[in-house]
């Protein structure tokens, strides 16, 4: 009898420690899952990607500065850029194009998605002022002194009007000046302002009209003049906005002000823009 007591002791003391090691295997277990599955969840991370749908005019400034800066402030975050006529950018935008923020060149873009719905009214904001300029090939030997001498050239390079903000201010600046008729003959509109300043710095166009910022892009053409402030109704302006149908609505917003900040002016000033503010 003593001896089965002693063997009933013996089991019960065995399965206490069978059922305390495997409850020590579990929770082990439990604590390495769980950690590795935090680990995981951290290497998954998804990183926000914002498309900005700017103006070609925007181009250097936003890729060599403007972007990269924003991306370092702003860990887990990359911003695309898609660069176009205005115009272009515009019919994108309205034929499904998933843009986050649009950087219009004119406010006439802006203006027209913002009737149809596709603004964010109240993240709407003029940003920028440049200018209207008459360029020729640096190594141009003519005479060109002034805006009316557009009517020198026998190759003149401007923006489609009908969809390139360069090409409207510049139609309205000759129109103006009595001008644009008696140049069509000679013309070749490009279909945004990077490919008129092309054309016109490597001699395909002896003269030409692109925004001041382009221009002091390359050292290929120099600037004759400026357009009269008295042949634009209104100066060149750049409006920027978010779009309603962002996925990322607050990193948009936070895009917006921060090319309204200090350091996003300073480059923009870098690169012969005239902030709003500033004026």
């Amino acid at each position: 009898m003593r001896i089965q007591k002693v063997c009933m002791t013996l089991l019960l003391a065995g399965a206490m420690m069978m059922t305390g090691g495997c409850s020590n295997q579990t929770a082990s277990t439990t604590t390495e899952s769980t950690t590795k599955s935090e680990v995981q969840q951290g290497d998954n991370k998804e990183e926000t990607t914002l498309l900005v749908a700017a103006a070609a005019s925007l181009e250097y400034s936003m890729e060599e500065k403007l972007i990269p800066l924003f991306e370092e402030e702003n860990t887990g975050v990359k911003v695309m850029g898609t660069y176009d006529s205005s115009g272009k950018l515009q019919t994108q935008i309205e034929e499904g194009l998933n843009a986050d923020v649009f950087f219009s060149a004119a406010t006439t873009q802006m203006d027209a998605l913002s009737e149809e719905g596709y603004i964010n009214e109240n993240h709407t904001v003029s940003l920028l002022e440049n200018k209207l300029v008459l360029i020729v090939p640096t190594d141009s030997a003519s005479d060109r002194k002034s805006f009316e001498d557009i009517t020198k050239g026998t190759t003149i390079a401007l923006g489609d009007p009908e969809s390139v903000p360069v090409g409207q201010y510049a139609k309205e600046a000759l129109t103006s000046l009595s001008l644009w008729d008696e140049i069509q003959d000679r013309v070749s509109f490009g279909m945004n302002v990077t490919e008129v300043l092309n054309w016109v710095a490597e001699g395909s166009a002896d003269v030409g009209i692109v925004y001041a910022t382009d221009a002091a892009t390359t050292n290929q053409v120099k600037v004759i003049a400026y357009a009269p402030e008295n042949s634009l109704e209104t100066p060149v302006i750049y409006p920027v906005s978010t779009l309603k149908n962002s996925q990322h609505a607050d990193m948009a917003k936070k895009f917006v002000e921060f090319l309204q900040s200090k350091e996003a002016s300073e480059i923009l000033k870098e690169y012969g823009f005239t902030p709003l503010e500033d004026k």
